[in-house]
């Protein structure tokens, strides 16, 4: 149960330190999901900017020129006078295109009052004139009525505009042809004017057709055009489906909806996909050589000049859907494209006929911000999994490739079906859960750090401590240990001198000496087997125990070390065990015991200068075998002989090379020593201290020098 509860918590961890990101993607996700994003919401521009940036890089290519516009630029104007001409000058340009047998044609221009150079209208702003004159006429027939009976010999479709204010010329009673509903019945979310400007009903009863002329830009560029709109409730088309309705003869369009708005609009067997409010994305041409405007040459613009003069073959316009429109400075409706260049407003209703001809639609279908919302769902999926378990360069790498797939899909799509992917909001929200990930990362760093400072702090508190501690046990363990000066004030009949080196802090070699008697001196050096505080410890408790026994009955140094190792024994629960020399020497007639214990042989330096290594009987380490009897070695010293007992921290002395100091060098170094136990003990120290160098101590060092000087010394 412990195990796995500490297995969960850094999981649960982690996903506490996620949750603000998830949380992120799933309120991105539930406000695409349910279409509660308005059009205009704080995301428009990117979305908007990308949209154009798929139109800049794949503008829509011309397969066929099937619309023609007839513009009236400056060079009408200079030949024809100033706008609005006499509207017999437009009969005559509609007679001309019909003569030429159009599909149909579309005037981007309202009527909305009589002519005011009409004969009638002559008269009665000239009284001055002849009553005949005037009699004549007010007899002849208005501008209006013959531009009405030209219009009436053309297939032709007249424009109108919405308003949201009261006009004084507004339509209450226009003419609008039918439009059949199909499928859903939902039309609330196509834009509604209550208010429209249209031509004189005269007109509009020589009229084909009858359509809306009203766009509305976004951000000032014009993406989108309404297809279907509705005026007080009734639903009417735009100039392009009205002009394909009347190019085919079809009596009605047909409309197919759901229950989210209108899907598409039907000309007998050609089919234009809608968004639900009734518009239809405009995939925008590259401009022409020439620009729309004055191109002459261009086979989509033809001058009305030209035309009026015949000089425009007839094949260049028949059969083809006519846009007539005004093009000169000053008077054209100017309109902002996606790619960034501006043209007539013609040119919209040019661009959607054009792109209805070929068969290639933009749309953005209902479903598609389920795609949008899965796509970043997968995306923050593997960001949120992925990003947390791999390095840095590896999670710039899977975000670069994220991106880069979101990006391909959205061009991808509109290359292919011209399907708007909006990868934007893809993109930016992948980059945010990369960032909140990146920054709970820094912060989960910068936490870690501060741990580690704080731990790294503790463990130097903690090490401060210790090393006092240390340093305070290695005062009390070589406090413990005797000072021959003070162990033995004025005594001339011998001489003793030691060292002890810890390899560390504190270590497990020891020494000891004292008088038994007046006559008897007993001194022992041992090594525990290991380092740092247990051997201090069992170092402590061997020194303290043979001196409790030597001292509590006149005994040879063997039975001393037996009781030690007996007592030893009985509570060694670790294990551990001492090597050990202990001797008793006769300060009065230079007799001497010894008892080895698993220790390393004595030397003895001769009054003669000889140094030999005294190899005796010895028996086990202490608390190896219990109940043993350890031998006794006894031999007589003459005045001037000299001892030296050693720990293995002397031959095993290691240099930087890994080579021991060994027997032989410090059977040398005790050769080339001065008189005295003192000098012996130097000579010893500062040879291994040469041999060994810089290299760390391998072992604790322990040196013991004895002398004799005889009984009357």
């Amino acid at each position: 149960m412990t195990a796995s509860k500490s297995a969960s918590e850094p999981g649960t961890a982690l996903l506490g330190r996620r949750l603000p990101a998830v949380l992120l993607v799933l309120l991105v996700l539930a406000l695409l999901l349910l279409d509660l994003v308005p059009r205009q919401y704080p995301l428009a521009g990117p979305r908007l900017a990308l949209f154009d940036a798929y139109q800049s890089l794949m503008p829509r290519e011309r397969k066929a020129s099937p619309v023609v516009i007839v513009e009236i630029n400056e060079a009408e104007l200079a030949a024809l006078g100033q706008w609005p001409w006499p509207r017999q000058y437009l009969a005559a340009l509609v007679d001309a295109i019909g003569a030429a047998r159009p599909a149909a044609v579309g005037l981007d221009m309202i009527f909305a009052e009589p002519d005011r150079a009409s004969p009638a209208a002559l008269a009665e702003a000239r009284p001055d004139l002849p009553a005949a004159t005037r009699d004549a006429l007010n007899a002849a027939p208005s501008n209006d009525r013959i531009l009405a009976e030209s219009l009436a010999r053309v297939p032709l479709v007249l424009g109108a505009a919405g308003f949201d204010q009261a006009l004084a010329g507004d339509a209450q009673n226009w003419r609008v042809w039918p439009m059949q509903l199909a499928g859903g019945t939902r039309i609330d979310s196509v834009r509604d004017y209550p208010h429209v400007l249209a031509s004189l009903p005269e007109l509009q009863a020589a009229a084909r057709g009858q359509a809306l002329l009203s766009s509305e830009p976004e951000r000032g560029v014009v993406r989108r055009v309404a297809l279907v709109s509705s005026v007080r409730g009734q639903l009417v088309p735009g100039l392009a489906l009205e002009m394909l309705r009347v190019a085919r003869g079809a009596e009605a369009i047909q409309l197919a909806a759901d229950n989210r708005g209108l899907k598409a609009a039907r000309v007998g067997e050609l089919a234009i996909p809608m968004q639900h409010n009734g518009e239809a994305w405009v995939h925008y041409t590259a401009a022409l050589p020439d620009g729309p405007t004055g191109a002459v040459a261009a086979p989509r613009v033809v001058s009305a000049l030209r035309l009026l003069k015949g000089e425009v073959p007839a094949a260049q316009l028949q059969g083809k859907l006519v846009l007539v429109g005004l093009t000169a400075l000053g008077l054209v409706d100017t309109i902002a494209t996606p790619l960034g260049d501006r043209r007539a407003g013609v040119e919209v209703h040019a661009q959607i006929l054009e792109s209805a001809h070929d068969g290639r639609f933009l749309a953005r279908p209902a479903w598609m911000a389920w795609l949008e919302a899965a796509t970043l769902l997968v995306a923050g999926a593997m960001l949120l999994w992925w990003v947390p378990r791999i390095s840095v360069n590896a999670a710039l790498a899977l975000l670069l490739a994220v991106l880069l797939v979101q990006g391909g899909m959205g061009l991808a799509m509109f290359k292919g079906p011209g399907l708007l992917f909006d990868a934007s909001i893809t993109v930016m929200m992948s980059l945010v859960v990369f960032a909140m990930l990146m920054a709970r990362a820094f912060e989960e760093s910068l936490r870690q750090r501060r741990l580690a400072e704080q731990a790294l702090q503790a463990q130097r508190e903690a090490a401060a401590l210790v090393a006092g501690e240390l340093e305070a046990a290695r005062r009390i363990q070589l406090g413990s240990l005797p000072v021959a000066a003070e162990a033995f004030p004025g005594e001339r009949r011998f001489s003793i001198a030691a060292l002890l080196e810890p390899a560390r802090e504190i270590g497990g070699d020891l020494y000891d000496f004292y008088m038994l008697d007046d006559h008897r001196m007993l001194f022992l050096v041992g090594d525990v087997a290991g380092k740092g505080v247990p051997a201090s410890l069992f170092m402590a408790v061997t020194k303290a125990l043979s001196k409790s026994v030597a001292l509590r009955a006149d005994c040879r140094v063997n039975d001393v070390v037996d009781a030690a190792n007996a007592e030893l024994a009985r509570e060694n629960r670790e294990m551990l065990f001492v090597t050990l020399l202990a001797g008793i020497l006769d300060v009065q007639t230079g007799a001497l015991e010894l008892c080895n214990a698993g220790h390393d042989a004595p030397y003895l330096v001769g009054a003669d200068g000889l140094v030999r290594q005294l190899e005796g009987e010895h028996g086990p380490p202490l608390c190896v075998l219990d109940n043993f009897s350890f031998p006794l070695q006894q031999l007589q010293l003459v005045p001037g002989d000299r001892l030296c007992v050693i720990t293995d921290g002397i031959n095993e002395a290691m240099n930087a090379g890994g080579e021991l100091f060994g027997g032989a060098r410090l059977v040398s170094a005790l050769q080339s020593a001065g008189a005295g136990p003192q000098a012996l003990l130097e000579s010893t120290r500062e040879a291994v201290r040469a041999f060994v160098g810089a290299a760390a101590p391998s072992d604790d060092l322990t040196l013991l020098t004895l002398q004799w000087h005889g009984p009357q010394a």
